[in-house]
């Protein structure tokens, strides 16, 4: 896992998702929708390339022993992904971001860097995944001064607004044709569990650092209300699938991505 204690952190923010979903389906959803977004977001010269997907190993605790987990290292190509005054002021190079996962479930450990940036920017995602409703209070086992500047955003798939660019009501969990969610699902469901993601985000620009962090938080809560949205109202497609199916498609995705990515236009999430 990557380990940036020793790193000046500017933000520390705690996105806690709660779903309707048992931990152990989960692994197969989470990787299933990772492969059909990253295809959703690929095109006109923009969005993921993959350079390794293998078996690793990777430390998921101080004093513990290795353990296995899957190994992933993307390029994400997202000029039009981040805001104009951004792309206006930024060096050639910057909107090339390099995402390094291990995913040990139930913990994945993600890490973002640019390499123009060095150590001023980065980006780490920390993510425990529980069974309950947000009930754990420090998931992370944080102390000090990482536990007193982290913020809390409790996300709900159902009733939190999203942007219209990206609504699509095949995503939409109260339309859902084969278990949609009223308001007060939290109450109803049998089942549930949570995603703790912790972020950690750095961005040193004199001026905007403030700005640009701003833009990063916003940019990854809009993202994950988008991703968990997509990743419950196809459970249909991804509930039969194993883990050899998952990874057979993981192979399929890596080149369909390398085959479309500089072909039609710009997909996904965008900026203006």
């Amino acid at each position: 896992m990557p380990r940036t204690e020793e790193l000046e952190t500017s933000r520390i923010i705690e996105f806690q998702v709660p779903l309707p979903v048992d931990v152990d389906a989960f692994q197969v959803g989470h990787r299933y929708t990772v492969a059909e977004v990253s295809k959703q977001e690929t095109g006109g010269g923009e969005g993921v390339e993959i350079i390794d997907n293998r078996p690793g190993a990777t430390i998921v605790g101080s004093g513990q022993p290795p353990q296995p987990c899957q190994y992933t290292h993307k390029v994400i190509y997202l000029a039009t992904k981040v805001p104009a005054f951004i792309r206006m002021l930024a060096p050639s190079g910057s909107f090339e971001v390099h995402e390094w996962c291990w995913n040990a479930h139930p913990t994945i450990g993600t890490l973002y860097r640019n390499t123009n940036w060095k150590d001023a920017f980065f980006i780490e995602i920390t993510t425990v995944n529980k069974p309950g409703n947000a009930d754990i209070e420090n998931v992370h086992n944080l102390t000090g001064q990482r536990l007193a500047k982290r913020e809390l955003d409790k996300i709900d798939i159902v009733n939190d607004s999203i942007d219209p660019a990206d609504y699509k009501e095949e995503y939409d969990p109260k339309k859902y044709d084969h278990g949609a969610l009223n308001e007060n699902w939290q109450e109803s469901s049998p089942t549930m569990m949570t995603s703790y993601k912790l972020v950690q985000v750095k961005f040193k620009w004199f001026g905007l650092q403030t700005k640009v962090e701003d833009v990063i938080i916003r940019g990854i809560r809009r993202l994950l209300v988008n991703f968990f949205r997509q990743l419950y109202c196809t459970q249909h497609t991804w509930r039969s699938l194993t883990m050899s199916d998952i990874r057979a498609l993981e192979v399929q995705v890596k080149t369909e991505l390398d085959e479309t990515r500089d072909e039609g236009e710009v997909q996904g999430m965008v900026e203006e």
